[in-house]
């Protein structure tokens, strides 16, 4: 029996006088062949011209900043369409006009020029740009690289081979200087290929086995993967000359196209993880590369399906400013979730999806029919991101064990929640000197002064199995948290084993579901629930015991906390530990299947034996692939 309830407000909800406004230029469009996907990449690309400088080598979509310097900002903003508009000018787009983008080139390159972007230096944000640049040099070279005159084509390639002996990070970046001199391998510039090579090698090292690469020497193996990793090697397999490196890329690619496919929902969303996620569609372009390196790792009507429904997705979200550019955000403009090197032109890298357009028409990507996904429940481990994905009703959800990045912005929320949601997303938090407003969503948050709080930012230890995920981590030097994560029906159980020096709050979370306006919503906790329930969608989080330790709460998340709402109610259960050894355990699902929920609550499961749980996981689990790289010692802080 319910112990409190809040009902939805009576009467009729207001119309929303802008509800015809989607602010998306892929609005209405719907993106069925080859055509449509042209369509969407112009009407991107339209209002992006009228930001370009007298110059027309830069594009300043804004006066926020990322770290690096504006000239760099504004080279963003000119080099990322190059990765939409190559492609389909190659494909025989003819609505392009290449002029004013020549002629951005030339003055970019020229040290002499007002708008030179500059000199580039070590682990210099230039060079992430610089991958466009090649990449267009070698699909258009008539366009870009031909008419310019011989002044421009010296500085244009005494830029670029500069640049490329500087030292680049040591993650995805590495293929940069590759793609770089894919262009300069087009326009008949001589350069060293040792750096090369030895960039080749060390992403080789990079590489963990099954399709999955780790990006860099950290714990860390996300979207960088498909729309990165992949996508370089695909392209490179496709346009470079290295056919002793291009089969190995090929080969990866088709052994890694059955786990991303598990990572998208039905209607074409995709569960986000890990960092970037204002990059948007640029996880599609895995889908894409696939077709441009002819390989057929899944049949062309499932890659192409994958492709065509998540750039639907992203169709109906609101994704734009008024005035049609990209906004920095996820499911909606949103800054707070985004990385330091993020500048208001980045967004662009989603145009890394049109890389199909170079295809003609009559190729079997286009022709295919398109086709749903493999069938299958989709319980599946996936041993290198630490992962096990389900398929619960209307949504993907990937059970995590824990990866670690403390090297940007909100990496706990990003890579160490227990669970991510193609349907949900992830919440960051707003205020870490606010405990009881806190979101902890997927995540156990703990305190020892009720203000401040720590949850999980890294693994001293992790193991998966098909059925269990296990992890201990240390909120603090002194505190150890054994977690135990368990798929179970349409949901998952937690168990968390404590063991502490002194008291410490809690708060734990479900999954959030998006405010209905006017707060109409039903909202209810019961003694051991709690449940929040829209016209959509229903999140339930139950407490299976010792239930005196908990108080189920429906929490109102700050605004502008979750990648996919604006306004999200999140089910909690909170309480205090007393000092000593204390093991918790917790049912979380979400659905837009709102009986299903409702079901969940009804046959609830039983707590597992924590002890048979953790010996069975020592015996047959595995260490997650991401866990081999670099350990950082602040994963046990002080």
């Amino acid at each position: 029996m319910a112990r409190r309830s809040e009902t939805p407000v009576s009467g009729t909800p207001t119309p929303d006088p802008f509800v015809h406004q989607l602010w998306n230029p892929m609005a209405g469009n719907p993106l069925r062949t080859r055509a449509d996907v042209e369509a969407a990449l112009r009407a991107l690309w339209t209002p992006l011209e009228t930001y370009r400088s007298p110059g027309k080598a830069r594009i300043r979509l804004g006066h926020d900043s990322a770290h690096f310097d504006r000239a760099a900002a504004d080279f963003e903003g000119f080099a990322r369409p190059l990765w939409g508009l190559a492609p389909a000018a190659a494909g025989g787009a003819a609505w392009i006009d290449w002029a004013p983008i020549r002629e951005g080139l030339a003055n970019g390159t020229d040290p002499g020029h007002p708008e030179y972007w500059g000199a580039v230096g070590d682990v210099d944000q230039r060079m992430v740009e610089l991958a466009a640049l090649g990449y267009a040099l070698r699909l258009v070279p008539d366009r870009l690289w031909e008419p310019l005159s011989s002044q421009a084509k010296d500085n244009v390639a005494r830029w670029l081979t500069q640049a490329r002996v500087r030292p680049f990070s040591t993650n995805n970046w590495k293929f940069f200087r590759v793609m770089i001199d894919l262009g300069l391998e087009a326009i008949g510039v001589a350069h060293d290929p040792a750096p090369t090579e030895q960039y080749l090698d060390e992403i080789d090292a990079l590489y963990l086995g099954e399709g999955w690469y780790r990006d860099g020497p950290w714990r860390r193996v996300d979207h960088y993967i498909p729309f990165a990793f992949h996508f370089y090697g695909l392209l490179l397999a496709a346009y470079g000359r290295r056919a002793d490196r291009a089969e190995a890329w090929r080969k990866r690619a088709r052994v890694f196209a059955p786990d991303f496919d598990r990572w998208f929902a039905e209607d074409g969303a995709v569960v986000p993880y890990g960092r970037s996620m204002t990059y948007r569609f640029a996880t599609g372009s895995f889908w894409g590369a696939l077709a441009v390196a002819g390989v057929e790792a899944l049949p062309w009507g499932v890659i192409k399906g994958h492709y065509l429904r998540h750039l639907r997705w992203w169709a109906r979200q609101p994704i734009a400013h008024p005035d049609g550019v990209l906004s920095i955000g996820y499911a909606y403009p949103q800054r707070m979730m985004s990385e330091h090197y993020n500048s208001a032109g980045s967004p662009y890298w989603a145009f890394k999806a049109f890389a199909p357009l170079a295809l003609p028409a009559d190729h079997p990507f286009w022709q295919a029919q398109e086709a749903a996904g493999p069938e299958g429940d989709g319980h599946a481990l996936q041993v290198h991101p630490g992962m096990v994905l389900t398929r619960p009703p209307g949504d993907v959800v990937a059970l995590s064990c824990g990866q670690e990045d403390l090297e940007f912005r909100f990496g706990p929320e990003k890579y160490a929640k227990f669970a991510y949601s193609g349907r949900y997303g992830f919440s960051i938090e707003a205020d870490e000197r606010r405990f009881v407003d806190a979101v902890f969503d997927s995540m156990l948050g703990l305190s020892d002064d009720g203000r401040h709080y720590r949850v999980r930012e890294g693994n001293e230890e992790a193991l998966v199995s098909p059925e269990v995920l296990y992890a201990r981590w240390h909120p603090w030097a002194d505190v150890t948290v054994e977690t135990v994560l368990m798929a179970h029906g349409a949901g998952h159980v937690r168990l968390h084993r404590i063991r502490t020096p002194r008291p410490l709050a809690t708060s734990e979370g479900g999954f959030a579901v998006a405010r209905t306006d006017g707060d109409r919503d039903l909202r209810e906790a019961g003694d051991d629930w709690a449940l929040a329930e829209t016209s959509t969608d229903a999140s339930l989080i139950v407490d299976l015991g010792p239930s005196t330790l908990r108080q189920p709460v429906v929490h109102r998340a700050l605004p502008n906390t979750n990648l996919m709402a604006a306004r999200t109610w999140i089910p909690q259960l909170r309480g205090t530990l007393q000092a000593g050894e204390t093991v918790l355990a917790c049912f979380a699902c979400a659905s837009p299947a709102r009986d299903v929920v409702r079901a969940a609550l009804a046959g609830r499961p039983a707590v597992p034996d924590f002890e048979a749980l953790v010996e069975r996981i020592r015996a047959t689990g595995k260490v997650p692939g991401a866990m081999s790289g670099k350990v950082n010692p602040a994963v046990v802080p002080r």
